[in-house]
């Protein structure tokens, strides 16, 4: 057995998780190098991923689509998305005297008889902000749009990696997906118009397949007693990037650009390129420092213990087990809601709260930045509650998870604006905790579903993620006008599938309020014989 740095069981599966020990050859030290290679380029591929979401408006600016680029208030004062808007700051509505109907409104309410000069105005275009993208407007649904693309590619990618990983395996796999989707990153740099826009966030998306190569490798390196933290570390600080990417693409990127003389047309396509020279770099460094497994450079579908190579036929025989398609659909109610949010949350804080650009991503931002440490959190509650109650713990992990999501969900759907962002922030990070709690309970079950096709049952419930978003993108944000009613309408979905989870259950594992059934067999099986043997006697 080789002279490994982590202490490792007779798999040569790492039995502890230590962070900081990172130094020995790859001979030596297979397990901590796979952990970081895969948490670092998921967590830069999430930055890029979401790249363009906190420039949204300044993207749309440049593309000419905002309602007021498109319809000047001079020539078109009657556009709804005019008449419905209000200044936060001001307190100054563009109907000066109020509009005809609150919910439908067709045009401002006339100025009193009387009125001369600008008390006569009934329209004023001065409260509008530079961008209008409220509701109902092309702006908005191009936003929209980009936003169901750029997740729902990763659906196609993510279920393709099942195949993938086994015949390239994990270090050829993410090295591949970070050098595409540096090629479409840096091609975001040049976006002109709407169609290229959404091709492009599209293309971007398959970056966001890197999540299963993360858990896939992880799994592969780690040992039961330590997989689900090792699985939920490595995606929740790879999703951190979600969240740092609102401040860094904003406050590290554009904005200094802007200070330093560029144009907010330039700073933001020059902010590009950043993100997709990192993707190149950790691409060449996985090829150059990493293997697949902890005694083999190459991973081989042996290693999982299938005697038959990769096929399209697994991903039917996995989908067949009905606890697997409950668990694809509860993760796209936790990993779902957060790419939602990624799209949604910048974008509703700069248009709804009318924040500006640096206010509203560092806002959102605090709903990423829970990654740092709620997804481990809740990797941990489930290793915790196994070694406690068994495998029921870990699908009561899974289910309190999921129920208080869509509680926090729900209570962000309250917070209107005329109360303060503060009350806003306070729910979001309630709701983020458990969003990502629940994502590392979901990755806590996964290793044990199917452990011959741990490849395809990771792709498949990873791509459930991303359908998550394309079902709330499709389903509650776009078709919704209302600012608020979405985020109940997801809240809904959300509880839906945390009651489902009474469903799960193994002969060997037991379930939500049951015990194993193997177990206690085999204990007939062995008490039999004894009881024989105390009846001769």
């Amino acid at each position: 057995m080789p002279e490994f740095r982590c202490v490792v069981n007779e798999n040569n599966k790492s039995t502890e998780l230590p962070l900081l020990r990172i130094g020995g050859s790859v001979e030596q030290n297979p397990h901590m190098r796979a952990f970081w290679a895969s948490t670092i380029s998921f967590f830069l591929a999430f930055l890029g991923w979401f790249a363009l979401a906190p420039l949204g408006l300044d993207v749309a600016t440049s593309m000419r689509i905002c309602e007021n680029q498109l319809f000047p208030p001079d020539e078109y004062p009657k556009r709804v998305a005019y008449l419905k808007y209000k200044n936060l700051k001001t307190e100054k509505t563009y109907c000066v005297y109020g509009k005809n109907d609150d919910d439908t409104p067709t045009d401002c309410n006339p100025a009193p008889e009387g009125a001369t000069g600008e008390e006569a105005e009934m329209y004023d275009p001065s409260v509008l902000t530079a961008c209008v993208c409220t509701g109902g407007t092309r702006c908005k649904n191009t936003l929209a749009d980009a936003g169901v693309a750029s997740v729902a590619s990763t659906i196609f990618v993510r279920v393709a990696l099942g195949t993938l990983l086994e015949r390239f395996g994990p270090c050829n796999v993410q090295a591949g997906l970070m050098a595409f989707g540096a090629i479409w990153v840096a091609a975001a740099a040049g976006i002109s118009a709407e169609w290229n826009f959404i091709l492009i966030r599209f293309f971007i998306g398959g970056a966001g397949a890197t999540f299963v190569t993360n858990q896939f490798w992880c799994s592969l390196m780690f040992a039961p007693n330590i997989v689900g933290t090792a699985n939920a570390t490595a995606a929740g600080w790879g999703n951190l990037g979600g969240g740092v990417t609102q401040v860094f693409m904003v406050l590290v990127l554009f904005e200094p650009f802007k200070s330093a003389g560029m144009e907010a047309d330039l700073a933001w396509r020059v902010a590009m390129l950043v993100p997709a020279c990192l993707f190149v770099l950790t691409a060449v460094l996985i090829k150059l420092l990493c293997w697949d497994t902890p005694t083999k450079k190459r991973f081989s579908p042996a290693d999982t213990g299938k005697t038959q190579g990769a096929s399209m036929w697994d991903y039917v025989e996995v989908i067949k087990d009905p606890r697997v398609v409950v668990m694809i659909f509860q993760y796209s109610a936790c990993f779902g809601t957060e790419l939602a949010m990624n799209n949604q949350l910048a974008t509703h804080f700069r248009t709804y709260f009318q924040m500006k650009a640096g206010d509203a991503a560092s806002l959102a931002s605090a709903f990423g930045g829970m990654n740092l440490f709620a997804r481990s959190l809740g990797g941990i509650s489930s290793d915790f509650l196994f070694a406690k109650f068994g495998f029921r713990g870990r699908i009561w992990a899974q289910f309190l998870g999921l129920f208080f999501e869509a509680f926090f969900l729900f209570g962000f759907g309250l917070v209107d604006n005329t109360q303060p962002w503060g009350v806003a922030l306070a729910v979001l990070i309630f709701f983020s905790l458990f969003v990502q709690m629940s994502e590392g309970t979901s990755y806590g079950i996964v290793p044990f579903m199917n452990k011959q096709q741990l490849a395809v049952v990771s792709a498949l419930v990873g791509a459930g993620g991303n359908l998550g978003a394309v079902i709330a993108g499709f389903c509650f944000y776009k078709p919704i006008d209302h600012p608020l009613t979405p985020f109940k309408v997801h809240a809904a979905y959300v509880m839906f599938w945390a009651l489902l989870s009474p469903l799960y259950y193994w002969p060997e594992h037991g379930g939500m309020f049951v015990g194993p059934k193997v177990a206690k067999i085999e204990e007939t099986k062995v008490a039999e014989p004894e009881q024989a043997a105390q009846a001769s006697a």
